[in-house]
């Protein structure tokens, strides 16, 4: 059925279920459930170039990956999230993937010129990225999924990356522990650049030696955790805790300390961050794997709350949150080894 009978059919004007199926503000949140509701038990689905017509807008968000690299697990959980959200609006998402900092450059320009997003993501900032300045040169709206440095003001979300490596890093120096390892990210990340400062500036208030052999950085996966493990362990002083960037990278350690004999827990304690993977557990893990959590797939599914309500006309720096992470205690953690 077209908009017109649709419209007849549930009693409301073809106006109010065009604003109210396109996420217009000024609608009711109680009009917009009806319509929505009405339209699931209908079938009625809108004429898409209609609506763009009468809307100016795509009807899809935009996200740019450089590399295959920064499309792995973490990406695609966050992609979940904010793909269930949008749906509830009926908007897309249209992925680019390049190979080098200009073609991402040219891809956002693409975007911005051809008109085919109403907004985009960022993903994985860097401390002073050029990202967020060529899109705020474009006007195209965006959201970033982290922090970064700015000359003017721009929508976030991330979380405290500094204070779960420092609540990490203090609870292991507590247990006793004076050698602690760290699993990072790439430093050129503002994530990765957080976490080193709150791992180092515990281990400073601890009265701990920070020593460089201690931290190692690459993309978290489970070859890049038991490389750096191997590594850790064959120093003349090796470390009796690890603190892993992942779940993905915690593994690739796990195995690693065992292959070398050593028990997770008694020998080497660890502590991961969890993204929360459906597949990958730390309650199932022997031993259970203590970790600072924060679940990515909900940072995506309100990642598509707020670029919704900054498409709405929300100014950016009204649209600015950081999240507190978790501390979950478990078996992989206990002091440190006679």
């Amino acid at each position: 059925m077209n908009l017109k009978e649709f419209a007849a059919r549930i009693g409301l004007s073809q106006t109010t279920v065009s604003r109210a199926m396109s996420g217009y503000p000024e609608v009711r949140p109680e009009t917009r459930r009806r319509v929505l509701e009405a339209a699931e038990k209908l079938g009625y689905r809108p004429n898409i170039s209609a609506q763009r017509l009468a809307t100016g807008r795509a009807g899809a968000i935009g996200m740019v990956f450089q590399g295959g690299g920064r499309f792995g697990p973490h990406s695609s959980e966050f992609m979940g999230g904010l793909s269930t959200r949008l749906q509830e609006d009926g908007i897309d998402i249209l992925v680019s993937t390049v190979e080098t900092e200009a073609e991402e450059a040219a891809a956002y320009r693409r975007l911005a010129a051809s008109k085919r997003v109403d907004a985009v993501v960022v993903h994985t900032p860097a401390c002073a990225d050029a990202r967020i300045a060529l899109l705020q040169t474009l006007a195209l709206p965006f959201i970033v999924h982290g922090r970064s440095t700015a000359e003017r003001p721009f929508a976030f979300l991330d979380i405290d990356n500094f204070g779960a490596i420092a609540t990490a890093a203090g609870y292991l120096a507590d247990l006793g522990h004076r050698r602690i390892a760290l699993i990072n990210g790439d430093t050129t990340s503002t994530y990765a650049q957080d976490r080193s400062s709150g791992y180092r500036t515990t281990l400073e208030a601890r009265g701990l030696t920070l020593d460089p052999a201690l931290v190692g950085h690459g993309e978290f996966t489970d070859e890049t955790g038991f490389r750096l493990m191997q590594a850790f362990l064959a120093l003349p002083a090796p470390p009796t805790a690890v603190i892993a960037g992942s779940m993905m990278s915690a593994l690739g350690a796990m195995r690693a300390i065992r292959i070398a004999g050593l028990a997770v827990g008694a020998d080497v304690s660890l502590i991961a961050h969890d993204d929360v993977f459906p597949y990958l557990s730390p309650d199932n893990l022997v031993p259970s794997v203590t970790t600072t959590q924060s679940p990515i797939r909900a940072a995506g599914e309100r990642i598509g709350d707020m670029v919704l309500r900054l498409l709405q006309g929300e100014a950016p720096e009204a649209l600015q949150e950081v999240w507190p992470v978790d501390f979950r205690i478990r078996g992989s953690t206990g002091p440190t080894p006679a």
